[in-house]
């Protein structure tokens, strides 16, 4: 388990920005309203910033893709 503190900084992002990433719903926590975080939310959250960077997205389209791409990732499993 993370603290949002440890997210932030695992995923390089301000704790503010993470704050605005969970209340849009992007970044889940381990309990609804609760501050901690399974860890693979920091790779989820690395791999979103960079997509969103590399192609231009918003946070939210960026998601999506992390979403689908982490499907692939299943089904290939």
């Amino acid at each position: 388990m993370l603290s949002a503190r440890e997210l932030a900084a695992a995923a390089d992002i301000s704790e503010e920005r993470l704050t605005a990433l969970v209340h849009l719903g992007l970044v889940e926590p381990t309990e609804p309203g609760g501050n901690e975080f399974h860890a693979a939310a920091a790779q989820r959250l690395r791999r979103m910033m960079r997509i969103r960077a590399g192609l231009g997205l918003s946070f939210m389209g960026a998601a999506i893709i992390v979403d689908l791409l982490e499907r692939l990732d299943r089904l290939e499993r």
